[in-house]
């Protein structure tokens, strides 16, 4: 079973005065521990095909998978890095990388543990009580990358243009 899966995967957008067409019959399959870059110029559904896999959209036709299970919602088993990292100003870096267990009410010491061995495997240990706005923009990333990580056995992790951020040793 693929870790992965789209199948005969097509998708519309509406736009007047007729529909746009971003992925017609699309099939890929990814195995477990497969690194899989998807090239292309802008608005050919990279971000599309990422969007699709961690469930934000749905496609008009054919069947998007993960573990062989129809991907319906956003899921912890697949992270999500979007371009901008999109942390929450008022929150330190620990704080942005532990919110989601935090809000599903995780045990905190457990999950500050963890926390604290993802920022030290990106790069960012005594970091962790920074202000995001004391980062730059490829620390921002790698706090997105601990953040996508935490708390689990990710399937895949998703990365839309976010790897230019990030160095070699991450």
């Amino acid at each position: 079973m693929s870790a992965i899966t789209l199948e005969n995967v097509s998708l519309s957008f509406a736009a007047k005065p007729h529909p746009f067409t971003v992925l017609e019959d699309i099939s890929l399959s990814l195995e477990k521990g497969e690194f899989v870059v998807l090239l292309g110029p802008s608005g050919c559904g990279k971000s599309t095909i990422l969007n699709l896999v961690a469930g934000f959209n749905k496609p008009d036709r054919g069947r998007v998978a993960a573990g062989g299970k129809t991907v319906r919602l956003p899921g912890p088993d697949r992270g999500m890095i979007f371009q901008q990292p999109n942390l929450f100003p008022w929150l330190s870096v620990l704080e942005n990388v532990t919110f989601g267990p935090r809000l599903r009410k995780y045990h905190k010491s457990e999950v500050n543990a963890q926390a604290l061995d993802w920022l030290a495997r990106v790069g960012l240990k005594g970091f962790e009580h920074h202000a995001p706005w004391q980062l730059s923009g490829g620390m921002k990333q790698r706090v997105a990358l601990a953040r996508a990580w935490l708390r689990g056995r990710k399937r895949c992790c998703l990365m839309n243009r976010s790897a230019r951020w990030m160095r070699k040793r991450v």
